[in-house]
């Protein structure tokens, strides 16, 4: 089994070295495969914003879609403190302005504040992700901590552009498993294993 560290580095190497067709592909491939869950139950979506730059999952086609095919679920974006390790969250409308923070991270300028407790459902990046839901992201613990502010039926979704690997050798208390993955293949459904 590999370690957090082993999977962040490898992960992030075969991201950033996929071609551009290929990854334009992917993030078509993981669009369709999030159309195909049901967000009707959900009122407050949080959603992450690609890394454009480190070739995170696209998720603006998702909501520009689930903006028109779910008009009353709301959508929220967060602004990150890296030195804390906190992130403030805020109501995203589509005037809503945003600003690249200096990790290339899109980020709301202001708006309507939101707390955690009000999201029913969180879209959660990452780099690798295993076959029991834990994943492994950039290693600030940033998202973990995020999704313990949540209330307990918050529901968590994971996007991936690659397949899970079999395990991850250093999972710990800290980490807060998903409920679900999509990738471009397939959509990975971990709650019946809690």
């Amino acid at each position: 089994m590999l370690t957090k560290k082993d999977i962040r580095k490898e992960y992030l190497e075969k991201r950033l070295n996929l071609p551009d067709n290929v990854i334009a592909t992917l993030n078509r491939e993981l669009l369709d495969q999030c159309r195909r869950l049901d967000y009707s139950a959900f009122r407050m979506a949080h959603i992450f914003l690609p890394i454009t730059e480190k070739k995170e999952a696209d998720t603006h086609a998702l909501v520009d879609w689930a903006r028109t095919a779910y008009p009353a679920l709301q959508w929220a974006l967060s602004k990150s403190d890296m030195r804390s390790a906190e992130m403030e969250h805020f109501l995203w409308k589509p005037e809503t302005v945003l600003v690249k923070n200096a990790y290339g991270i899109p980020e709301p300028d202001g708006g309507l504040p939101l707390m955690p407790a009000e999201m029913d459902l969180v879209f959660v990046p990452m780099l690798a992700f295993d076959k029991k839901g834990q994943r492994v992201g950039y290693g600030k613990g940033m998202y973990d901590r995020f999704l313990k502010q949540c209330l307990p039926t918050v529901t968590t979704i994971g996007l991936s552009l690659f397949e899970p690997v079999e395990a991850i050798a250093d999972v710990n208390d800290n980490d807060v498993p998903l409920h679900m993955v999509v990738t471009p293949q397939t959509i990975y459904d971990f709650k019946k294993s809690y």
